[in-house]
């Protein structure tokens, strides 16, 4: 299974899985689990809780792909799962966010003097505090949008809100953000 997966190759992996091929599932996990390691991470700040949210998720799956009808991309079925875990471990307990929970971009050469590096670094804790006040379902859909890239149809099914919904839970997140790091403007 060598080159770039494609969803095709992704569907037929979910079909032989779903007759009982280990080995096709497999796949799956090996191509997609870092990166729904990294939105569980976002969402729950803990790579510990995120190993964990992942890891069920995935056995949740295998025990569910007879349900898959494939009526989305296997990974936007597996974005859904790993966020409604996410979102059930943060209602159940009070969010933390550590600094590694939001990658940092790298600084431009002629920026990267300690000063601004310092910077930089207390501006993401801003951010990350801020992002870790938001309730957890306004979370998830920045995240989903901004970190992940995905767009407002596939955060509207990962979430189970209209497509309306999820545009008025980004702009909120964004208006709350604006303010909340207005000072490093």
């Amino acid at each position: 299974m060598g080159g770039p997966a494609g969803p095709d190759d992704d569907a037929l992996l979910v079909v032989r899985a779903g007759e009982g091929d280990e080995g096709a599932f497999e796949v799956l996990v090996r191509r997609h689990g870092p990166v729904l390691l990294q939105l569980a991470h976002r969402l729950l700040g803990n790579r510990a809780d995120a190993e964990d949210a992942v890891q069920d998720s995935f056995v949740s799956a295998w025990r569910r792909l007879p349900e898959f009808r494939g009526e989305s991309a296997f990974l936007t079925w597996m974005y859904r799962i790993v966020t409604n875990r996410c979102l059930n471990q943060l209602r159940s307990r009070r969010p933390s966010t550590d600094l590694d929970a939001i990658a940092e971009p790298a600084a431009p050469e002629h920026e990267g003097s300690p000063a601004r590096a310092a910077e930089s670094a207390v501006a993401l804790g801003e951010l990350s505090r801020a992002l870790a006040r938001l309730p957890p379902d306004l979370r998830a859909c920045w995240v989903l949008r901004e970190l992940h890239g995905l767009p407002y149809e596939d955060i509207a099914s990962v979430v189970g809100i209209s497509h309306s919904a999820v545009r008025g839970r980004i702009f909120r997140v964004r208006r709350y953000l604006t303010e909340a790091m207005g000072a490093w403007r």
